[in-house]
């Protein structure tokens, strides 16, 4: 009877000794497991559809019929300024147009290049100037009448800035003035970044219509409820 005791007792002094040798966690055992299970889960899959169930209390029977569920598609956080370049509700309009070539007096000093620094384009693809804080870069439109013809605003202008007006690159005088001002109906097919405008502008901020047009960008942060100034201007698009 003695030695039985002595044994139990020695059982119990290792199983002590070998409880306190591991690293368990310093928090209730089913908090700690529910954590892990977080850390384990896989994450959300971007444009999956999942389905999520209200628990029901403890005292009420378990009734699957009676669950409440919904269901949902999980889409990945769109930084601020991407959230306003989607306040555009209008694809189809009625523009204002006008036309610059590359060799006119107020374009002659940037020659062939446009304003984000490459050679200005006329073919499938043409290059187009616009106020970037309602055209913002990148912007792609269609001119009704012209189907196999896309127009990219690549381009900013001193007198574009607050009209509304784009201006269609045209590589000669000639086509320049035969355009003249025309009112057309276009489709913008997709509208630019609002955040790689500013990225663009943001080292030229001496010119007064690059002003107007961050502060224009800013007025559509504004619209859409975000604080200007309070985020990163990053690379997302």
């Amino acid at each position: 009877m003695y030695n039985s005791r002595l044994i139990t007792s020695g059982l119990c002094v290792a199983l002590a000794t070998t409880l306190s040798s591991c690293a368990l966690p310093k928090q209730p055992l089913l908090t700690y497991w529910k954590e892990m299970r977080q850390k384990n889960a896989a994450p959300l899959e971007t444009g999956k559809q999942y389905e999520v169930r209200k628990a029901l209390a403890t005292n009420i029977p378990f009734r699957p019929s009676e669950i409440k569920s919904y269901t949902f598609v999980f889409e990945a956080p769109k930084p601020p300024l991407m959230i306003a370049s989607n306040l555009h509700r209008n694809s189809q309009m009625r523009v204002r147009t006008t036309a610059y070539t590359h060799d006119e007096s107020d374009h002659i000093i940037y020659g062939v290049k446009n304003a984000i620094g490459t050679n200005l384009k006329f073919g499938s693809v043409r290059s187009a100037a616009a106020d970037w804080s309602r055209f913002p870069v990148g912007t792609k439109f269609r001119i009704a009448g012209q189907p196999n013809v896309v127009y990219e605003v690549d381009d900013y202008g001193s007198a574009l800035v607050g009209t509304g007006t784009i201006d269609l690159y045209k590589p000669s005088q000639s086509m320049m003035n035969d355009w003249g001002v025309r009112h057309v109906d276009i489709e913008v097919i997709q509208w630019g970044s609002y955040e790689r405008s500013m990225q663009l502008m943001r080292d030229r901020t001496k010119w007064k219509h690059v002003r107007s047009m961050m502060e224009g960008i800013e007025a559509r942060l504004r619209t859409a409820g975000l604080p200007e100034g309070k985020h990163p201007v990053t690379a997302s698009l």
